[in-house]
């Protein structure tokens, strides 16, 4: 009876280990699909947003998290909010617009963050 079990132990340990191996084979090819992040593009030229002046009435502040897609001389072709207040994305896009990455191999999504203080 003694040796029946560690039998079982056995299996499942190796069943264990299996399930491992897939989901770290799953984890590397996620993480090669993902897309470039900014710290990949250095930003040349920034352009700062105009507080809408509604939000800044409302005391409205907070981040702004953008994906940008830049092409390969570093010119913003998209951009796209990711999350944040909708009276201070629009803002933050149109700023982004006007940014300048540094030239890379091709196409690239980067994230920005625009944070929105009362101080600006």
């Amino acid at each position: 009876m003694r040796q029946g079990s560690l039998r079982n132990r056995n299996c499942s340990m190796s069943q264990g280990l299996v399930m491992l191996f897939r989901a770290a084979a799953f984890a590397i090819l996620i993480t090669l699909a993902m897309p470039a992040h900014a710290a990949d593009r250095g930003i040349k030229m920034r352009v700062a947003p105009a507080y809408p002046e509604i939000a800044k009435r409302m005391k409205i502040t907070g981040v702004v998290k953008l994906d940008v897609t830049v092409d390969a001389d570093g010119k913003v072709t998209a951009v796209k909010t990711v999350e944040g207040n909708r009276m201070l994305s629009q803002a933050a896009e149109d700023a982004v617009h006007k940014w300048k990455f540094a030239p890379g191999d091709g196409s690239d999504t980067v994230t920005v963050d625009i944070n929105f203080t009362l101080s600006q």
